[in-house]
């Protein structure tokens, strides 16, 4: 996925103050009108040659398991399904999912208003930039927090609730951060986060299922959620072969479903090598976090597979995904990983 989603990069240590009355140097700005139209990119974007795209990744064979028959209720197809899902877990943790029951027309309409919000001027999306130790607002690349090894990539990230009293959290985070002239966008955003979160209860009683522990033993457990909703844009790079839009990582928690464009460029590290992920406008792509899978896959895979994104070709690539954790105190008795949200 992911996915970005919660990547740690090795920070540079700071660079000692000057007292010979020199002028310090401005701060980089990631703005991407000024930087596509550059012959090259900013050194700090530049990746170490070992961890560069791979243009001879071969595609990872994935499941694309269809869930119309389970998330109708029958028996037998979500026996089926579960058991592609228990073997995609234990090989590497990334399966797709059609027939999922949510709306092309949402999907699309996230794509596009996706487009929209980036393609304002930079002064515009600042108004909901992302303070340091949020984990909401809009990010150009972490221009403010790291000097090296810079993702090519612009975020935006925002908070989802089941919890009754925060039905409108993300229609109100739109209109509250950006305006009333954002108003659809937050409507459009409240409805994919809902129809995320029953898709990932569907995908919980599967995963439930293929362990043994009943359909509805992580339903319920998952059933009043917290989760991040993240829209990642990868802007046109004169350089794309020197740079990353996402580097690599885990997702630190308990479930990622994004769903690519047609561009592409999702990776995944499977058995000492990157493998690709081709993208299916149908189909959404899930992943297993680390919190979920140091639980219950743990006898079988130590930890969950790195991905990144990357660049083919230099066109925007739009990938658009959802976090789903579970809240702390519900945690805290299955034990809990040391977990950083950016």
């Amino acid at each position: 996925m992911a996915t970005d989603c919660i990547t740690e990069y090795p920070v540079s240590p700071p660079m000692p103050k000057s007292n010979l009355g020199h002028e310090e140097k401005p701060a980089l700005v990631f703005d991407a009108a000024i930087l596509n139209h550059q012959s090259t990119i900013p050194q700090q974007f530049v990746w170490p040659d070992h961890e560069k795209p791979s243009m001879s990744a071969r595609e990872l064979p994935v499941p694309l398991i269809d869930l119309g028959g389970s998330l109708s209720g029958d028996r037998e197809s979500a026996i089926e399904a579960s058991t592609l899902v228990g073997e995609a877990c234990l090989k590497h943790g990334f399966f797709l999912v059609v027939n999922h029951g949510v709306d092309p027309r949402l999907i699309k309409d996230a794509h596009k208003y996706m487009d929209l919000f980036f393609e304002l001027p930079l002064s515009e999306k600042q108004r909901a930039h992302r303070k340091l130790g949020e984990h909401c607002g809009y990010a150009s690349s972490f221009t403010g927090r790291f000097s090296s090894k810079l993702p090519w990539k612009e975020t935006l990230s925002f908070g989802y609730s089941t919890d009754p009293s925060s039905c409108k959290i993300v229609q109100n985070y739109f209109t509250n951060k950006l305006g009333q002239d954002f108003q659809h966008l937050g409507i459009v955003y409240q409805e994919y986060c809902e129809a995320m979160s029953k898709l990932s209860l569907g995908i919980m009683e599967l995963l439930g299922i293929s362990l043994g522990v009943g359909r509805d033993h992580f339903r319920d457990f998952f059933q009043d959620n917290d989760s991040v909703m993240r829209l990642n844009y990868y802007p046109p790079c004169q350089k794309p072969e020197l740079t990353l839009g996402t580097g690599p990582h885990c997702d630190p928690t308990s479930l990622t479903i994004l769903h690519q464009d047609q561009v592409g460029g999702l990776q995944v590290f499977v058995d000492e090598e990157w493998h690709f992920i081709a993208p299916n406008f149908n189909a959404f792509v899930v992943n297993i976090g680390d919190t979920f899978m140091v639980r219950t896959y743990i006898n079988s895979i130590n930890e969950s597979t790195l991905s990144k994104g990357q660049f083919w070709i230099q066109i925007p690539a739009l990938i658009l995904y959802m976090l789903m954790n579970q809240p702390y105190q519900k945690l805290q008795p299955y034990g809990r990983r040391s977990l950083k949200y950016i």
